[in-house]
């Protein structure tokens, strides 16, 4: 596992090609999705080739941030030493209004674990993430909150 090696793991890679413009979105606050160029269809996560069109070029579009929470977890045990001082916290599965067939894997922030129900309305914030394994260094993410 490549991503295990790198020295600012476990922040994201902002190397790779396919997730460039997400964090470049992010960082300006916005959330950005590739969109088909042929269908108009959102393609996330982002693929060579449109899953609906097999369309190839695809553009990187601004959506509102609105979204329902599909699913989530909350993490009470820290599975590496970088997380222990964030548990609990919450991961969540959002499906975005603008494609509820776009889920986007986040943080829940700003809430009651507990109080959090399947569909519940949800919208972006920037936060910036960090973790004490990579001192100094922090990158800008889209997470959610409750509506």
């Amino acid at each position: 596992m490549a991503s295990l090696k790198r020295a600012d793991f476990p922040l994201p890679d902002l190397s790779d090609e396919r997730t460039t413009e997400f964090f470049a979105g992010a960082a300006r606050g916005e959330l950005v999705i590739p969109k088909c160029d042929s269908c108009g269809a959102f393609c996330w996560y982002p693929e060579e080739r449109c899953l609906k069109c097999d369309g190839d070029a695809f553009t990187w579009t601004a959506v509102d941030g609105h979204g329902r929470l599909y699913s989530w977890a909350v993490v009470r045990r820290a599975f590496l030493p970088a997380f222990e001082e964030m548990v609990p916290f919450v991961t969540g599965l959002v499906a975005l209004d603008a494609d509820p067939t776009v889920r986007i894997v986040s943080y829940v922030v700003d809430c009651d674990p507990d109080a959090l129900a399947a569909d519940q309305p949800l919208d972006v914030v920037f936060r910036d993430l960090r973790f004490p394994t990579v001192p100094d260094r922090a990158v800008p993410v889209p997470m959610f909150v409750p509506a």
